[in-house]
């Protein structure tokens, strides 16, 4: 618990970033909780009232963003304390009384090698067109992965950057490259929308926070396949998973069509999870990669999604691997728990990540 309860949401803010915490919860009747090393912690004994959380949310929100939780029950929004941390914020209703989520962002982006991320992710960045994928459940690290592959670009090569996020986490400034990031919501009305117009914008690269419909799905395929590299985030826990999940997402008749363009089109699919380190000191980052080589986008085309784990496993020499490989080998390295195998195989059979 903190020594001292603060008395605004900056104040408890500036007390989970001290904590090293990646979320902190405000929900009326439980004490604040902070989510450190992956476990809720309680901040303080006292349980939260109504009208805190709800004078917490008041000192948050614009007119705009409020008329906005009272119309849809919810509000997603980016804020920051200047100097010290920025976070991404949703405040929603639950039994009618306002709650409020932060996840705590990075003060700065951090390079690709302090990531613990492979070589291979660098390579990526120096693609000139295609689709790459991070996909992992909430909170996998992969807003923060996207971020240090365009600042990795941005400060090593010319190009136009074009961002669509929802929202805004981490502020880019223009370096080598040119960064125009829009804010689905305030910028740009709809992920499918911003896409669109980023075609008109004469980008060499598009982020895109989430691919969440046919319309966006289609769209960046069709951005990849016209000279353009496209990033791109999917809830999804594993590379076969997502790529059956993009094509599942068309109606039957289209299937066929998407998996031909899907298999020209896929760079990679990177797969994250963050795991508890036996020593307390934080969350090791486990990966699974697929690369589009000839053989994987043979079996995108010929419907057999099913064989790629092992085709990953035998791969390794191209920097493909499982998550279970690599959990497998954190756990032989003694950094996590010989459970945390078990416990991502038992997740996917409960649908994790889903």
């Amino acid at each position: 618990m903190i020594a001292a309860e603060p008395k605004t949401a900056d104040g408890w803010l500036e007390a989970a970033f001290r904590l090293g915490a990646s979320d902190v919860h405000f929900n009326p009747g439980n004490p604040p909780r902070f989510r450190i090393g992956g476990d809720l912690k309680a901040g303080t004994s006292r349980a939260m009232t109504p009208d805190e959380t709800f004078g917490m949310a008041r000192q948050l929100l614009g007119p705009d963003q409020w008329a906005e939780l009272e119309r849809t029950g919810e509000v997603d929004f980016a804020h920051e304390l200047p100097g010290l941390v920025r976070c991404r914020v949703n405040v929603y209703r639950q039994r009618q009384l306002v709650n409020l989520a932060f996840r705590i962002l990075n003060p700065g982006i951090p390079p690709l090698h302090e990531l613990g991320l492979p070589p291979l992710v660098e390579e990526l960045a120096v693609k000139r067109q295609g689709l790459v994928l991070v996909t992992g459940p909430t909170g996998s690290g992969k807003s923060t992965t996207l971020a240090a592959i365009i600042d990795h670009i941005n400060r090593t090569q010319s190009r136009h950057i074009i961002t669509l996020e929802d929202p805004i986490e981490y502020v880019h400034t223009s370096r080598q490259s040119l960064i125009a990031q829009r804010e689905v919501g305030r910028d740009t009305a709809t992920f499918h929308s911003g896409l669109r117009a980023a075609l008109r914008q004469d980008p060499d690269v598009i982020l895109v926070g989430e691919m969440r419909d046919l319309e966006t799905i289609s769209t960046a395929i069709s951005a990849a396949e016209t000279g353009h590299l496209v990033l791109a985030t999917l809830h999804t826990p594993d590379a076969p998973q997502t790529v059956d999940r993009i094509i599942d997402v068309f109606p039957t008749q289209q299937q066929r069509q998407i998996r031909i363009q899907l298999a020209s089109v896929l760079v990679a699919v990177i797969s994250q999870r963050l795991i508890p380190k036996l020593d307390g000191s934080g969350r090791a980052l486990a990966m699974e990669v697929l690369v589009n080589t000839p053989a994987v986008a043979n079996l995108i085309r010929q419907e057999k999604i099913f064989q790629l784990p092992s085709l990953m496993q035998t791969s390794r020499h191209l920097g493909m691997q499982t998550m279970a490989s690599a959990i497998r080998r954190l756990v032989a390295e003694g950094i996590v728990h010989k459970d945390a195998l078990h416990q991502y195989e038992h997740g996917l059979k409960e649908g994790d990540g889903e």
